[in-house]
């Protein structure tokens, strides 16, 4: 059973992290764009706000397994292939970006105005407000809405597996149902199941930490 476990969980790992570097690098900075582009903002640009949001609702609306057959294309473009597990890392970045960008709408949206106030009426542009004030004053609630985004990409790379996508969740589907390797399958539950409780641990820690500095 090992043998089988820990090359897939393995490829999860690889899956997961690869996609929430990718998901943040895309998403973070839209979260940005649609917070300073909000009417009465630091960089108030209603029509890119209204445009941001609704590719961002667009994205959010399409199942992922609907959004990986997709991207297929791409995937083939970027990678050289449609299937596997780097394959889905292209599918699986694109699903969480967006999810990413409202997280951190939303989490910047919590500073307090009038910090940002405050910073413009010393003179601060908007990138100094950005790095020195709205990312800095909302990092607890950013590191939890990371911790999320992992978790979520977990449960996405566990689908994934379904259409030949690798890790724990095809292991589970292609040994645990359609082989009726129970025990198989119970066990690649577990292990998820504990990935996701230990991420958020982790992230409620680092959160916490960064909360009380």
């Amino acid at each position: 059973m090992a043998e089988l476990l820990v090359p897939s969980l393995l490829e999860t790992l690889y899956m997961v992290l690869l996609s929430t570097i990718f998901s943040i690098l895309i998403g973070f900075p839209l979260g940005i764009l649609l917070v300073i582009t909000e009417k009465d903002n630091i960089w108030e640009k209603p029509l890119l706000n209204k445009i941001l949001n609704g590719i961002i609702n667009v994205l959010r609306s399409f199942p992922f397994l609907i959004l990986m057959i997709l991207v297929f294309p791409l995937s083939k473009l970027l990678v050289g292939k449609t299937i596997g597990t780097t394959a889905t890392i292209v599918p699986l970045s694109i699903a969480a970006a967006p999810f990413v960008a409202r997280v951190m709408e939303s989490s910047l949206k919590e500073v307090d105005k009038g910090v940002v106030e405050l910073s413009l009426s010393m003179g601060a542009t908007v990138s100094q407000i950005i790095t020195k004030v709205l990312i800095p004053e909302a990092m607890p609630s950013l590191v939890l809405g990371i911790t999320l985004t992992i978790i979520n990409l977990i449960g996405y790379s566990a689908m994934a597996g379904a259409i030949g996508g690798g890790g724990l969740g095809d292991l589970a589907i292609r040994f645990g149902f359609y082989r009726f390797q129970t025990d198989l399958m119970i066990v690649s539950v577990l292990i998820i199941i504990l990935l996701v409780q230990g991420i958020q641990y982790l992230g409620d820690r680092i959160s916490i930490k960064i909360n009380k500095k």
